[in-house]
């Protein structure tokens, strides 16, 4: 990947494989630390793009390289993806979900011994942002479901320009139904499986959960992410809605305002007091 850290990046790049299948991988990059410093936290980055293969994790390589920079220890998740050409490949219900959950349990083994005691939190944008809110709910889960029983639970999300509502996803045909292609069904014909991939039916989050919503985004509309944090105030929590300054993609560009408010709002979930400053 033409975007991986380099030796000037002061960062420490390694490559994993969770599973057999191509996509079935992450990128774990480790923050360069002096002698008695300690990490941020640990932060899994899950990509967009609608679940579709021709977008990848190039996308969120970026991210976490800043994330390590800044003390993070970051892990960019790749994952099955639909409309790809390798049927060995293929992702969608349940295989999407099932590597989401994967690859953050493979997190368990990978870290070093002195990183696994640290919280884990994920940034997931548009398409990301769906799957990293699901899987927060994953303690929730009844044994046997798809990402019940997780090794690695998740401490909180950031969701930037996040699906958060599948429902509402399916209803308005975004990027030609691409909900639709993900489930492989309708609500009408797998109601169980649809609420159970759904954040805006599984909402209230047992974690804290960040919703990150650009002014200026014509992929997602912020009804999406408005009806996301109805559902959750509806069950009685109380999901921090931000909107953010630029479009869809400013978000995952890290030298970006939104970026940087994406980071204060990690720092933010994490306890740290340099979020304090605003």
């Amino acid at each position: 990947m033409s975007n991986r850290p380099t030796a000037a990046s002061d960062v420490a790049y390694t490559l994993h494989h969770y599973g057999e299948a191509p996509s079935q991988f992450l990128e774990l990059v480790l923050p360069s630390l002096e002698h008695g410093e300690h990490p941020r936290g640990v932060a899994v980055v899950i990509h967009g793009g609608y679940w579709r293969a021709k977008y990848g994790a190039d996308l969120g390589l970026p991210l976490a390289a800043d994330l390590a920079q800044h003390g993070w220890v970051a892990a960019n998740l790749e994952y099955r993806r639909i409309d790809g050409d390798d049927p060995e490949d293929a992702g969608g219900w349940p295989a999407t979900f099932e590597d989401v959950a994967a690859g953050i349990d493979a997190l368990a083994d990978l870290l070093p011994e002195s990183y696994r005691g640290l919280p884990v939190y994920a940034v997931g944008h548009s398409a990301g942002g769906h799957l990293a809110v699901w899987a927060a709910h994953r303690t929730e889960f009844d044994a046997g479901r798809v990402g019940a029983e997780p090794r690695v639970p998740l401490a909180g999300v950031v969701s930037q320009a996040g699906l958060l509502d599948l429902h509402l996803a399916h209803e308005m045909q975004l990027s030609d139904d691409a909900a639709g292609s993900l489930m492989g069904s309708t609500p009408v014909d797998a109601p169980e499986d649809w609420h159970h991939a759904d954040p805006a039916r599984l909402a209230p989050a047992p974690v804290d959960v960040v919703v990150l919503h650009p002014e200026a985004d014509e992929d997602v509309p912020a009804a999406v992410a408005h009806s996301y944090c109805e559902a959750a105030a509806g069950s009685g929590a109380s999901p921090r809605f931000r909107p953010v300054p630029g479009d869809h993609l400013a978000l995952i560009d890290p030298t970006s305002r939104a970026w940087r408010l994406t980071v204060r709002e990690l720092e933010r979930l994490a306890g740290l007091e340099e979020a304090e400053r605003d």
